[in-house]
């Protein structure tokens, strides 16, 4: 005999005995995943406070301060005149070219400031992070194929690569700077007298072999992991079909690697654009290699307000190319599975 109570169910067993109680089904799983969320929100509570005193806090103070008017002397009256709003004007100096006036307005600005130096700083940003990351992807490309294989003294040579990239940037930038003085190793070695520091060319170059020589194991070692997925029994069966070494790279190894090849790029690309200390230790910024993170700090010096302008439009064009980066890698990973989904009707 069975009688509904409620959400339950109370059956009397047959040789009698106490009734039997059922649960209604879920009602555990509910309680558990409850409990779980409630867990996971207080172990996360600590890290979620940490970020946000050590990133949103100053991500929110340099954008209010970024509206903010610099106090310093009135080229009018030669008085000092405190600060106060400024609107959109410390943006609008910084791309067009103009000088806020403590009094309001703008004042003609001499060569080189502010719109002429966020331009320029701009441009060297962007030269240094495609040349750089381009070079980085071949060579860590090559350097991750020759470490996948197996060899005797494969884990030696492994660590080896490492070395660069354990060696903190502002050590490298040091030694780099030795190796390219006037009397250094570089012209020793190769018998030049090139002043690497002293020039525009040189010194860019002096940056960028410098930042490939660090960063290139840093690639290398993103890419290996990637090529340490693909089974071996593909090369295997690609071999049987007497399918060529290029033919088993070019159809093989890149569509499979990719996905570990677009997050590296992606990694390296957003380092490459805060590019700060190997630049400002081997040339101070000068000869054209001012990057706009040496020239935030250079701002700071001058005036926080506009420094905190000039680094939120930094930090707006850093996020448009880590969207445009994380965009287009998610819709080739969408289409990948709905090709597979498609195949496997």
């Amino acid at each position: 005999m069975a009688t509904e109570v409620g959400p339950t169910s109370v059956k009397a067993p047959a040789s009698g005995g106490a009734p039997i109680h059922h649960a209604p089904k879920g009602v555990g799983e509910d309680n558990r995943i409850a409990t779980q969320g409630r867990w996971a929100a207080w172990l996360l509570a600590p890290t979620i406070l940490a970020l946000s005193v050590v990133i949103v806090y100053p991500i929110i103070t340099a954008i209010v301060m970024s509206f903010q008017k610099d106090a310093g002397l009135d080229p009018a009256t030669g008085l000092f005149v405190e600060g106060g709003p400024a609107g959109f004007s410390n943006y609008y100096n910084w791309i067009f070219q103009q000088c806020p006036a403590p009094s309001g307005g703008t004042v003609d600005c001499p060569p080189g400031t502010l719109g002429a130096q966020f331009w320029s700083a701009t441009g060297t940003t962007f030269f240094f992070t495609i040349v750089t990351v381009a070079l980085e992807t071949v060579l860590g490309f090559w350097m991750a194929v020759i470490m996948a294989r197996a060899f005797k003294g494969r884990s030696l040579v492994r660590a080896a690569v490492l070395v660069p990239w354990a060696i903190p940037t502002a050590v490298t930038a040091k030694l780099w700077l030795f190796i390219f003085a006037f009397e250094g190793i570089g012209n020793k070695l190769f018998n030049t007298t090139v002043l690497w520091t002293g020039s525009e060319w040189p010194a860019r170059w002096a940056v960028i072999i410098a930042d490939v020589w660090k960063t290139t194991p840093f690639m290398a070692l993103l890419i290996l992991a990637g090529l340490q997925m693909i089974p071996a029994e593909v090369y295997e069966a690609a071999k049987v079909d007497g399918a060529s070494a290029w033919q088993r790279f070019r159809m093989i190894t890149l569509p499979l690697v990719k996905p570990a090849l677009m997050v590296a790029i992606l990694f390296r690309t957003l380092d490459a654009l805060r590019m700060f200390d190997l630049p400002y230790i081997l040339t101070g910024g000068a000869n054209n290699t001012t990057t706009l993170s040496i020239l935030v700090i250079n701002q700071i010096r001058q005036g926080f307000n506009a420094a905190a302008a000039l680094s939120t439009i930094t930090f707006i064009i850093i996020f448009l190319v880590a969207f445009i980066f994380v965009r287009f890698l998610g819709a080739n990973v969408v289409e990948q599975q709905t090709g597979a989904g498609k195949g496997k009707k």
